[in-house]
């Protein structure tokens, strides 16, 4: 936590790292022109491992598929051939590893209610021994996975003499009780005896294991503890438990149990009239065990510390942005949920994101975000037409960059947003989820971040047309940029384009 406090403090001094000038690395699944999307194909979710050496996505058809870096980060090689390399970006470079499908359509005949096979989550757990672990989720259950390369046996050689073999267009001939007729072909019979040395011929077939195959088979499945679907899930850091949320309580599991589970957090009112907010989100924190922050539905993150009670009924700290005077409208409360947030690498920050902004939170500051980022700011006059067609209820996800001095989200028209968070950075980029991702940008300045007080708390707008996209054309609400992952060491980015998996380095 210490390292990561002491690259800020440093950032500060030395003022804001340069703009990033983002490159198209890779994509999965290109669509060509014209062609149609399956719905079970749009990808759902997207997850980086803690090495970033994996890359795991899951889809509304229920399936996951997983991907693993190839280049090398050990080169080998002369001094003169790693100097000539730095001269070169070097990016991360994923192929496809396995898919398997984790979940399938259900009906729950007690509600009368079908649960679909969509991935709603996907989360890493440690790897051990080789194999690959990871929990998926859909509304009502989850799954914990494990990948492993299995060798193939197969029988190579079947070490037969060819000589006594009988010709395969003409069978033996039998006689009606099943004896062979003839004793030429070289079968036993009844009368048939062992020559006292044994039969030089006869030998065993061979067995060998060459090639491997990736299997996935599940080995624990989470189930009958949710009322409402499933929002969240999210490991701990010791390894060994996980929670998941719904819209009204919080359950914390250990990986190995998968018949019990604890309600650690339940906002269910005795009289469901008197519901005024759900939980949106929840994360554990990466390094304190104990800990853990879920969001609300009317823009609240509350931080709560498993070691006070059972039952956390009772936050710690309650992070939330007092609203402006005057500025209350029918969308305030709708606009102002939070569909995603996350914890900086090192434990110190939250982002979250609502419908209009990103929010940047110091968890030892409860008085308010540290920044704030506007991401279609523009979009404010449409409101009511977002709120006809129900985007406004679009759930964006949200990402950090490992060293904690980027976030991005997603918007709509397949872009996405990339703002700095050092202290007088005005980084605010904005990229189309294509082969050309920099097609959008407009060549102006983004605006300089205005400081609300004494403390680092901004407000950053970035560069932005109002009402319409970067290059004049009107914004397409059909296609919207939800997902996306940051990796965890190196500056690329994930992101999903319906059914294309888009991957981006700087």
């Amino acid at each position: 936590m210490n390292g990561g406090e002491d690259a800020a403090s440093s950032a500060a001094t030395s003022g804001p790292p340069p703009s990033l000038e983002w490159r198209f690395s890779q994509v999965f699944g290109e669509r060509t022109a014209g062609e149609e999307v399956q719905e079970v194909d749009i990808i759902s979710a997207i997850e980086f491992d803690k090495s970033g050496d994996h890359l795991a996505t899951g889809d509304r058809g229920g399936r996951v598929v997983l991907f693993e870096r190839t280049d090398s980060k050990d080169h080998g090689g002369s001094r003169r051939d790693h100097e000539q390399m730095d001269y070169a970006v070097r990016h991360p470079e994923f192929r496809y590893k396995t898919e398997f499908q984790s979940h399938e359509p259900e009906f729950d005949y007690l509600k009368s209610l079908e649960i679909e096979e969509k991935i709603n989550k996907i989360r890493w757990c440690q790897p051990a021994n080789g194999a690959l672990f990871l929990l998926s989720t859909n509304d009502k259950t989850i799954k914990y996975w494990k990948v492993q390369e299995k060798k193939i046996k197969k029988i190579c050689e079947m070490n037969i003499d060819p000589s006594n073999q009988p010709s395969p267009s003409t069978p033996p001939p039998l006689v009606p009780n099943g004896v062979l007729a003839k004793k030429e072909h070289g079968y036993l019979s009844d009368d048939f005896s062992f020559p006292p040395g044994g039969i030089p011929s006869l030998r065993l077939p061979v067995v060998t294991s060459q090639e491997t195959s990736l299997v996935a088979r599940c080995r624990r499945v989470y189930a009958h503890a949710h009322d409402y679907h499933i929002n969240s899930i999210s490991n701990s850091s010791d390894g060994e438990t996980f929670i998941s949320a719904d819209d009204l309580r919080v359950n914390l599991w250990n990986l190995e149990i998968s018949n019990q589970s604890f309600n650690i957090v339940d906002v269910k009112p005795t009289n469901m009239e008197d519901l005024t907010e759900v939980i949106t989100s929840a994360e554990f924190h990466p390094i304190h065990c104990n800990m853990l922050a879920y969001s609300s539905s009317k823009g609240s993150i509350r931080l709560i510390d498993m070691r006070q009670s059972a039952l956390c009924d009772s936050h710690t700290k309650l992070f939330e942005e007092p609203e402006a005077p005057g500025s209350r409208s029918f969308f305030t409360e709708i606009i102002a949920s939070i569909s995603d947030i996350k914890f900086s690498n090192n434990g110190r920050y939250i982002l979250s994101r609502d419908y209009m902004t990103l929010k940047l939170w110091d968890i030892n500051m409860d008085s308010g975000p540290v920044a704030s980022y506007q991401v279609h700011e523009h979009l404010r006059p449409k409101l009511c037409d977002l709120y006809e067609n129900d985007s406004i209820f679009d759930k964006f996800e949200c990402c950090l960059s490992g060293d904690g001095l980027r976030v991005a989200t997603g918007s709509y028209s397949n872009l996405f947003r990339v703002f700095g968070t050092s202290q007088g950075s005005t980084e605010a980029a904005t990229l189309e989820a294509s082969k050309n991702p920099m097609r959008r940008q407009i060549q102006t300045p983004a605006r300089p971040s205005r400081s609300m007080s004494s403390m680092t708390r901004a407000v950053r707008r970035g560069s932005e047309s109002p009402g319409a996209e970067a290059n004049g054309n009107a914004y397409d609400f059909t296609t919207k940029l939800l997902h996306m992952a940051w990796h965890p060491a190196e500056n690329s980015i994930a992101c999903a384009a319906a059914n294309s998996l888009y991957m981006y380095y700087a």
